[in-house]
């Protein structure tokens, strides 16, 4: 079984922010392949479903973005899955461009915190995530200010797209491997 976490904050509030991106690329997948995410558990959104004959757990954490891995490692551990081979993560990522997605297999946290959370809680880096650009904050911008604000209008339409490749991407992960995904979706 897959689990599918798309990091963001839960409320009416953030919908619609850059860090949100995570759970819009969830909501993605949830429509695209019938999966209804109708219950909470281990401090998650969730929903159960299949993708390109898969099992999956898709996963929205509702700890906030900065304690995603408080969540994410109650899931990882109660289905006993191995991160490294069964877990992909989606997040927002101020290094890229609007409209821009990168694939990873492992690696540091970059800055996010919600990746650092996941991190240190799960003890290891070795998972997949598929990571979506919000662009870097303009100078004089504070960073949680930045993130946290909707996108402009322009940023809107290529994040859009964005999420969609992203949600691609994620299903590329699955059915051919990261590096197959890497290779079709990075650049």
């Amino acid at each position: 079984m897959y689990v599918i976490a798309g990091l963001g904050n839960p409320g009416p509030k953030y919908r619609g922010t850059k860090h949100n991106v995570g759970f819009d690329t969830i909501d993605i997948l949830a429509d695209k392949y019938g999966i209804a995410i109708d219950f909470e558990k281990h401090h998650a959104a969730c929903g159960k479903g299949m993708i390109e004959g898969e099992k999956v757990l898709l996963v929205k954490p509702l700890t906030f973005m900065n304690l995603s891995g408080e969540a994410i490692a109650e899931i990882v551990n109660y289905y006993k899955i191995n991160p490294d081979e069964e877990l992909i993560v989606v997040s927002d990522d101020i290094d890229l461009d609007p409209g821009r997605i990168r694939v990873r297999a492992k690696g540091s946290a970059g800055g996010h915190n919600g990746l650092k959370n996941i991190i240190a809680r799960l003890g290891t880096d070795a998972f997949s995530r598929v990571k979506i650009g919000v662009g870097a904050k303009p100078h004089g911008w504070d960073l949680a200010d930045w993130v946290l604000a909707p996108f402009d209008e322009e940023s809107e339409e290529l994040t859009a797209e964005a999420k969609i490749r992203a949600a691609n991407a994620v299903v590329s992960v699955m059915t051919e491997g990261t590096d197959t995904a890497m290779n079709k979706y990075n650049g």
